[in-house]
């Protein structure tokens, strides 16, 4: 959401200023405006000819560029910015802002902004944790802005981490949550993800190549927009750090399906991403299963259909979202699940989209309901996740 916001960016004199290219160019591809204000103790530690290059405009430092009277006005920094972020900020400079000490460009900047001001400190852990500046944090809180605290990620209200600056990814992210649609708020949304392990013995299984990135995108994108999300998510190495997620693990099929039938009654939407086995062994040996002979038969029957048995349940006032991954005859595959599992509409894509689909970073997919059909580009899977919440927004 941060796709045509304008952000100053001000940077102090502390060892992670080099850190601050790593924000620009991230603000930057996510289609921020950056404007720079740094103060002259952090041109020690980064010159602005880089800042400058990351940012396509001179940096700002001083009140005058020249010495023919040309100057910059930090009130209209304050009047064109959507935010202003302070990252790495020094204990010095969170005490001149506490106190209204207006000795440089940032400073002035900061007492003119009209736009939320958020603030990443950095500093030793000594100093991080001297009532000082703890006290000098909670009066910059106090005054409404936001200090993203050393490696929570969130926008933190008590003392939290060890004197570092947040990462650059979880800075951004902080300020994307916090400009990202609350449309939402309130709501309670169930979302499955990655895929289902059908045991063969102790140490076999029947599965497949689901990573679950598409489903923990879906969860962070709700999250962001003020759901109260519910994960339940297969075997996968994804992790989700928001809040608002409770996440479930769970292996086979059965399991999910346990964990579904039981969480939908008190969901306003349910979104089924997650690869299920149709099938499981009939028997599971209760050892490894040493090889005799040229072959091995393994007998398969049904798992219970997760979908359909929701689509039963579900109420006139919720929403339920399908996925359909195909290979041919896409659309009318995709077509029939809808109508036999009583979704509200299907997100269908395709293993003939290379690139996409199992274990990839992006994604390309349809949105089909009864009435309508929608093509996306292929793009990133976060971006994916937003085309479909925007969807289902819509009919919440």
């Amino acid at each position: 959401m941060l796709k045509g916001k304008k952000i100053v960016l001000g940077i102090t004199g502390s060892i992670a200023a080099y850190k601050s290219c790593l924000i620009i160019r991230e603000l930057v591809k996510r289609g921020a405006e950056v404007q720079v204000v740094i103060t002259p103790a952090g041109k020690e530690f980064i010159t602005p000819i880089t800042l400058s290059a990351l940012t396509q405009k001179p940096v700002i430092s001083d009140f005058f560029s020249q010495r023919d009277g040309t100057w910059h006005s930090h009130v209209a920094l304050g009047l064109w910015a959507d935010a202003m972020l302070i990252a790495p900020c020094t204990a010095s400079t969170l005490g001149k802002m506490a106190n209204g000490i207006a000795d440089n460009m940032l400073i002035t900047t900061y007492l003119s902004m009209k736009a939320p001001v958020f603030i990443a400190p950095a500093m030793d852990l000594d100093m991080y944790a001297h009532p000082t500046t703890q006290q000098n944090m909670e009066r910059l809180k106090g005054f409404g802005n936001h200090i993203i605290e050393p490696q929570s990620g969130f926008l933190a209200s008590g003392l939290e981490g060890k004197g570092r600056m947040e990462d650059p990814e979880k800075i951004v992210a902080a300020l994307d949550m916090f400009f990202e649609k609350k449309d939402l708020l309130g709501k309670h949304i169930m979302i499955t993800a990655g895929p289902t392990y059908e045991k063969i013995d102790p140490v076999r299984f029947i599965g497949n190549y689901s990573s679950g990135k598409m489903g923990f995108a879906l969860a962070e994108e709700c999250a962001c927009r003020g759901a109260e999300v519910t994960l339940i998510a297969g075997p996968v190495n994804v992790q989700c750090t928001m809040n608002n997620v409770q996440r479930i693990d769970v292996e086979s099929c059965q399991q999910m399906h346990d964990a579904a039938i039981e969480n939908f009654p008190q969901m306003d939407a349910a979104i089924l991403c997650a690869a299920v086995a149709d099938f499981r062994p009939a028997e599971v040996a209760g050892q490894k299963i040493k090889r005799v002979g040229q072959t091995m038969d393994i007998h398969l029957v049904p798992n219970p259909d997760i979908a359909a048995e929701l689509g039963r349940m579900k109420r006139a006032d919720q929403v339920m979202v399908g996925f359909a991954l195909e290979t041919n005859d896409e659309q009318q595959n995709a077509q029939h699940k809808l109508e036999k599992k009583n979704l509200d509409f299907i997100v269908l894509n395709s293993l003939r989209n290379e690139g996409t689909c199992f274990k990839s970073d992006e994604n390309q997919v349809s949105i089909i309901s009864r009435d309508a059909k929608h093509d996306y580009e292929k793009k990133p899977k976060a971006d994916v996740a937003r085309d479909i919440i925007d969807e289902l927004a819509a009919r919440l």
